[in-house]
């Protein structure tokens, strides 16, 4: 039997175009000739509507969110947990349904659902793939803008600007950094760290740039300790005078290393992370974060595919919006 999956590669569209098409919605805006070659392939295939599929303009839209990360993966990373937390809770105020997905279960169900929030980093040929399973599709933490989808991303290049004002107030002129690595869920791509790469454009620009005090590795406690351990054996006494933590959990580890040295933070050497998260009040010296808004980012992604959805003259324009940020100082950084 023919499935709606069928009529999109054969009229070369996305399924949600095929199935918004059979269904007769009215909220979508589809050109006559697109019409036509979906009903002529579903002709051709001899498709044939269930009754469950007749009766959906009485249910409730429904939302997919897909996530880069293994559930496992999320429960330890408290910035995807509070982004998806935000996202869900939003969307059921509205009254939406939600299927929830990872980057491992097969994708046909959000092909049926109204829309897509894709949460997390996503290599190139799975923004594609994911951009065929619907023309309502916003991806959040993830800059698409380059592929043609619309995004929600925090502002990470004034985030770290605001960390290194805050170093230069305090007089620290020698300052290092604990880097991010991540590779996509598919390993094709390694992802730059963004914080890292303002961190490197602002400090060359200012002549204050040394690459011997840049270490990389996961966003983990365990990699934090590491590599605070490396820092101090490589660099003994050239150590920096602050250390800026592209997150919360590299930065709990780097203090733990910190502390068993008997240097103290912020007398020795001065840290400030990024995120903000829980973590960041629960350890000694509270950690002085860049605050980002996940709150606000899952409910702006909400608002965006909505807007799409009650548009009866939709038309795909990407639109990138970009969540400010703003430093949140605490005790482990001089003022």
């Amino acid at each position: 039997m023919a499935t709606i999956k069928d009529i999109a590669h054969l009229a070369k569209v996305s399924s949600a175009t095929v199935s918004r098409v059979l269904n007769h919605d009215s909220s979508m805006s589809v050109g006559t000739e697109t019409k036509e070659r979906i009903f002529n392939a579903a002709h051709q295939l001899n498709y044939k509507k269930t009754g469950s599929r007749a009766t959906k303009k009485t249910t409730k839209k429904t939302l997919a969110i897909i996530e880069w990360y293994t559930e496992q993966q999320e429960l330890n990373d408290r910035y995807y947990f509070s982004l998806r937390e935000s996202i869900e809770k939003k969307a059921q105020e509205l009254g939406y349904r939600i299927t929830r997905l990872f980057h491992t279960d097969p994708l046909e169900k959000a092909a049926a659902c109204d829309g897509i929030l894709a949460l997390g980093k996503f290599s190139t040929p799975q923004i594609q793939e994911l951009g065929q399973l619907s023309d309502h599709i916003i991806f959040v933490d993830c800059d698409t803008l380059f592929a043609g989808y619309s995004c929600v991303v925090p502002d990470f290049e004034n985030g770290v600007t605001t960390v290194l004002a805050q170093f230069e107030k305090a007089g620290l002129k020698k300052i290092g950094m604990l880097a991010g690595e991540e590779h996509t869920s598919d390993q094709e791509e390694s992802l730059l760290d963004p914080r890292f790469l303002a961190f490197k454009k602002l400090l060359t620009t200012q002549k204050k740039y040394n690459s011997r005090y840049v270490y990389v590795g996961d966003f983990t406690m365990d990699a934090g300790y590491q590599l605070m351990q490396q820092a101090l054996v490589d660099l003994k006494n050239d150590l920096p005078e602050a250390f800026f933590m592209a997150n919360d959990s590299l930065a709990v580890g780097a203090l733990r290393a910190l502390q068993e040295k008997n240097i103290k933070v912020p007398e020795d050497i001065s840290v400030i992370s990024f995120n903000d998260s829980s973590l960041a009040e629960f350890v000694y010296p509270k950690l002085s974060s860049v605050h980002v808004p996940t709150k606000q980012m899952g409910i702006m992604a909400v608002k965006l595919l909505t807007a799409q959805l009650s548009s009866s003259n939709f038309e795909n324009v990407p639109q990138k919006i970009t969540c400010g940020v703003r430093l949140v100082v605490r005790d482990s950084s001089q003022n």
